[in-house]
């Protein structure tokens, strides 16, 4: 069961400056949690609560964009939200192109934080919500039986039954029938809607790592 509340991870190793971040994005009813470090979170992160990532850029030891590098290889990632005192426009594009949900300088202005966070808040409940509803396709596929798989691919693959009985030796009253149990286990109520189906299926699902190589490899 996820965390009722997503979480802020708040990244950066200037104290004053989390603090800062922390009472400010508290006071507007965000759940939010400190790191000095991007270590410190990545020992402590809960992968299975939803959240984002407030990230600095230059700290001790592996950096921000390394952070946000290694965690493209990931299956849970969570969005990422640069806020820093350092960054050019060269670093934000590059940070844009791997998924970051936005790139701010410091110090920055109330609004365009809030609405930062925010949106990466919503792409993280939407890459959830998306990983749920392919995990449950999934399942329901796995529920059919090895013939109505193969009634599956003939019906996708635009056969007639008449064809598919044919194909597999049997009658066309036993497709039909077999027909009938793929579209009601999958939900289904037309061929057009099995065939986007098939195509759901052949798409690895964003709870597969890694969930941010399509973006970009940089």
């Amino acid at each position: 069961m996820e965390h009722v509340n997503p979480i802020v991870h708040v990244i950066d190793d200037d104290m004053p400056t989390r603090d800062a971040l922390h009472r400010l994005l508290s006071g507007f009813g965000f759940e939010v949690r400190e790191y000095p470090s991007a270590g410190e979170f990545l020992l402590s992160w809960p992968p299975d609560v939803p959240g984002c990532l407030l990230l600095d850029v230059r700290m001790p030891g592996p950096s921000g964009m390394d952070l946000q590098r290694a965690l493209m290889q990931r299956a849970d990632a969570p969005p990422v939200v640069f806020l820093t005192g350092c960054g050019d426009i060269a670093m934000s594009v590059l940070a844009i192109k791997r998924g970051a949900v936005d790139f701010l300088t410091k110090p920055v202005e109330r609004e365009p934080l809030l609405a930062a966070v925010t949106a990466a808040l919503e792409r993280d409940a939407a890459q959830r919500a998306d990983d749920r509803r392919h995990d449950a396709l999934r399942k329901a596929f796995e529920s059919l039986t090895a013939r109505e798989r193969e009634v599956f691919e003939q019906v996708v693959a635009g056969r007639l039954n008449k064809q598919i009985a044919g194909d597999l030796g049997t009658c066309e009253r036993t497709v039909k029938a077999h027909r009938a149990h793929v579209m009601e286990k999958l939900h289904a109520r037309s061929v057009a809607e099995l065939v986007h189906i098939a195509v759901q299926l052949q798409t690895p699902p964003t709870n597969e790592p890694p969930r941010a190589m399509a973006r970009l490899q940089a």
